[in-house]
């Protein structure tokens, strides 16, 4: 694995979107039912566009308001040929999946996004879902290729190095979290520890 690959693992998604959301939040003096619809709307215009995509069965699914809103969820990137990170984070995430247990589904949402929706069509999806053991509760994603770029790019799954965030091969493996109701969300590399990652995610549902 080469020095660049070892850093973007590192990673762990210390993006502007993180800051931005956690600082969305309201404070305690300020807290209320409107000034919490304003903060989730702020948060839903700028990062998560409603943008179309179908899953492994060819349904259809709008971005935030059939994925994100009101949930608990995972969010990360891939895709099916990848020789590299992918097939690595994927199976590290089925760990996790087995972890959580029938919490996915029920409490948590798992969500793989396609890098490569030309060539990830929902068939193909579902093969490689089925070869990681995914269950009920972890959809993986196809849809255009601009929306999905706008979704990398919203999500704040970008390298400031131009050169490599060009690259699809040297996407960031990290996987991003959180609570949409509660505007809590942070991040961690996809290769960490599946019980680590377990426990973060359900460090978001104990603030629920």
């Amino acid at each position: 694995m080469d020095t660049s690959r070892r850093k973007l693992l590192g990673l762990a998604m210390t993006a502007p979107f993180t800051g931005a959301l956690l600082s969305a939040r309201p404070s305690a003096s300020t807290a209320g039912a409107t000034s919490n619809a304003a903060a989730r709307e702020r948060i839903r215009q700028r990062f998560f566009p409603n943008v179309v995509l179908r899953n492994q069965d060819n349904q259809k699914f709008r971005f935030y308001d059939d994925i994100v809103k009101d949930r608990v969820v995972t969010i990360n990137f891939f895709f099916a040929k990848c020789e590299d990170i992918c097939p690595l984070v994927t199976s590290n995430l089925a760990k996790v999946q087995k972890v959580l247990g029938d919490r996915v589904g029920r409490d948590i949402f798992m969500n793989s996004i396609s890098l490569k929706p030309e060539q990830d069509t929902p068939g193909q999806l579902k093969a490689f879902s089925k070869m990681h053991h995914a269950g009920p509760g972890w959809n993986f994603f196809t849809g255009k290729p601009a929306d999905i770029e706008l979704l990398r790019r919203s999500l704040g799954f970008t390298n400031p190095d131009p050169r490599l965030d060009q690259d699809t091969n040297q996407h960031i493996g990290n996987v991003r979290y959180g609570n949409e109701r509660l505007m809590l969300w942070a991040a961690c590399p996809g290769m960490a520890d599946a019980h680590f990652i377990a426990e973060s995610i359900a460090w978001v549902i104990r603030n629920d």
